[in-house]
């Protein structure tokens, strides 16, 4: 931290307070689980910074799954490789902004009258330190002659002499593909020059998603490893497995009992849409149903979050497949219940984007309003549909223009016949009038 100039010795002025550091210390570890390295860190007690004094602005960006799922699609597509660095100390490159000292952490001395230490760099811990940092890191990548993407700010696009090289960061994980190794290469160096990395090669474990490559030239991304971390977590590391994460023949209601059940019903939920998110589509419509039962979840409640674990004890290896030479086509699925939530009769949307015969986006969303009719929660669901694949067809036709390669057409297919009329002409008026403005968007298509 002294070779980067992180802090330097400084008396406390008047008026000003020192927040607190920490020392924490943590074990990296490989995607078979085997330990990569030891890890410590000085971390400082953001919780006691104070708003328009020691910090302003805190967002930071990082990438989109669906960003991520929809490059290592095309990568594979293409025959492109997909290499992986990671910045160390990555935080330890952000210049601060505002004047911020902190106590003198354990084990470091001062000499003279010095009795604090005054931050030049953003440190772990701090509320503007990871915006900071991408402040940083995508000051350099533009100044190397990348292009932000329109749709989503942690991708990176560079095109020379019809080549094209992608660059997609979250916090400090940083992927590199394109069509060009010399171009890959040469970014490699570049990063490399500017900031201290390690260059993994290939591909093979980033944000906790193996990627598994198959014998036919596929590539799969799955967390068996995280599944188990789970499973024995939450004490179902030897429950017997189903066959469904969802049992249809019970219908869950809130309770207004005053006590809830003695389990850690968030936690598990909580876990459960780590996994949802990343790479599990399957449990996407169980998940979001369990999770409307937070504020009192009583024992059934816990039996239906229960089976979905037993669900993931059989079906650990599953996940997302990629496969060479499938069509790039791009095609959208939309439907959704009708009254299903029987407290208060709401209908449930859901959809799903596949690419190449593959899931790259998915959602399952309790509507905000009752639906009077199918062909309305329909209309609903699929005007929800539509938000997603606009946003993801117009990032892919993006990639795809960097790749000399015209984008597919956006295609959502619905099986209601009503709904489908509706969105081309107001023949239902009766039936539609009175549905929300937000929901016309579906006649936009």
């Amino acid at each position: 931290m002294r070779l980067r100039g992180v802090f330097r010795a400084a008396k406390l002025p008047n008026g000003q307070r020192a927040i607190g550091t920490k020392w924490v210390f943590k074990i990296k570890r490989k995607a078979d689980g085997s330990i990569e390295k030891y890890k410590a860190r000085l971390v400082a007690k953001g919780f006691k910074q104070k708003y328009g004094i020691d910090y302003t602005e805190t967002f930071s960006p990082v990438v989109k799954y669906v960003t991520l799922r929809m490059v290592i699609a095309i990568a594979k597509y293409f025959g492109w490789p997909l290499d992986q660095l990671d910045v160390v100390t990555a935080f330890l490159y952000g210049i601060m902004k505002e004047q911020v000292f902190c106590i003198v952490p354990e084990g470091v001395e001062l000499d003279g009258n010095f009795d604090c230490l005054e931050l030049v760099k953003a440190i772990y811990g701090l509320k503007q330190a990871s915006r900071v940092w991408n402040e940083t890191f995508d000051e350099f990548v533009c100044s190397i002659g990348f292009q932000v993407s329109a749709f989503d700010p942690c991708l990176y696009i560079k095109v020379v002499d019809g080549h094209c090289v992608l660059v997609l960061v979250y916090v400090d994980d940083v992927l590199i593909t394109g069509s060009s190794p010399e171009l890959i290469a040469r970014t490699k160096t570049d990063l490399k020059t500017r900031f201290e990395m390690t260059d993994s090669g290939k591909c093979a474990f980033v944000l906790g998603i193996e990627l598994v490559d198959g014998p036919d030239g596929s590539v799969t991304m799955c967390q068996r490893r995280y599944v188990d971390d789970i499973l024995k977590r939450f004490g179902m590391d030897e429950c017997k497995a189903v066959v469904s994460p969802v049992d249809m023949s019970t219908r869950l209601v809130p309770s207004d009992a005053a006590t809830k059940v003695n389990a850690p019903f968030r936690e598990a939920v909580g876990a459960l849409m780590h996994l949802m998110t990343a790479t599990r589509p399957d449990i996407a419509y169980a998940v979001g149903y369990v999770s409307r039962f937070m504020e009192k979840p009583q024992e059934e409640h816990w039996v239906a979050v229960k089976r979905i674990f037993r669900y993931l004890q059989g079906t650990k290896t599953h996940g997302i497949c990629f496969k060479p030479g499938n069509k790039i086509d791009f095609r959208g699925y939309s439907d959704a219940d009708w009254a299903g939530d029987l407290a208060d009769r709401k209908s449930t949307s859901g959809y799903t984007f596949m690419l190449m015969s593959a899931p790259v986006s998915w959602g399952s969303k309790k509507q905000s309003s009752v639906s009077l009719s199918t062909s309305e929660a329909e209309y609903i669901a699929l005007s929800l549909a539509i938000q997603e694949g606009k946003w993801i067809h117009r990032l892919l036709c993006e990639i795809l223009a960097a790749a000399n390669e015209t984008g597919p057409e956006l295609m959502i297919r619905e099986d209601n016949q009503s709904c489908i009329k509706m969105t081309k002409n107001p023949v239902n008026h009766g039936r539609a009038k009175h549905i929300d403005i937000n929901s016309s968007i579906a006649r936009l298509l």
